[in-house]
């Protein structure tokens, strides 16, 4: 899609996607709730010493599943999620701290986290607001901090039944997220060890340059 959107387009793209996510709570947990994400895991943690204790947002927590695991590693993870019944399943099942934020309207405080946690979720954001939104996840790092993302790659921009997405390959991705301030380390396709026809999902890992750099 080129043709810019306009605020009330952007309201409707929100709300429609988030109203299907809600609708669709309890099957989307019961369909993903036993996912194998464990190289997502290991993209974003092993940038960090095993021994730190990490303050972590996880942007678009859905129902909890990935807030309870890094809680059960000691960690320190936050959840944010703009879908109402989300919000509420991720708090239970987890007791972790759950903002209730939409991804266009960020309320987020500065350098307050070691590392983002953003699994198929940013896709969700149209093109045109999605430097704005990087640029939002990079104050709220911390110097150093790890924003890791995977969202499923492709080429086009616009609907997908009721939800809403923005697919782009590597050289896109990268571009947005080096102007906003991020430096790429290193990308990968999804799942492991199939031709990379069958690898839909492209995942991300970048940084906030240190104090200094």
């Amino acid at each position: 899609m080129t043709d810019e959107l306009s605020a009330e387009q952007l309201a409707v793209i929100e709300a429609a996607t988030l109203e299907d996510y809600n609708d669709n709570a309890a099957s989307f947990w019961a369909g993903t709730r036993d996912h194998d994400v464990s190289q997502n895991y290991r993209a974003l943690l092993s940038r960090f010493p095993g021994s730190r204790t990490l303050d972590i947002l996880d942007f678009g927590c859905g129902p909890g599943r990935d807030l309870a695991y890094f809680k059960s590693l000691g960690h320190r993870p936050v959840g944010l999620e703009g879908c109402p019944a989300f919000c509420a399943m991720a708090r239970e099942h987890t007791g972790c701290p759950v903002l209730h934020q939409q991804f266009l309207a960020l309320d987020l405080p500065r350098e307050r986290f070691d590392g983002i946690f953003a699994n198929a979720s940013l896709f969700h954001v149209p093109g045109q607001e999605l430097p704005r939104v990087l640029r939002e996840l990079w104050a709220t790092l911390r110097p150093g901090g790890i924003l890791f993302s995977s969202n499923p790659r492709g080429n086009r921009e616009g609907w997908s039944g009721q939800r809403y997405g923005n697919f782009m390959e590597f050289e896109a991705a990268q571009a947005r997220l080096q102007t906003a301030g991020f430096t790429v380390l290193e990308h990968y396709y999804r799942p492991q060890g199939l031709p990379r026809a069958s690898q839909p999902w492209l995942a991300i890992v970048s940084e906030k340059p240190p104090a200094g750099c």
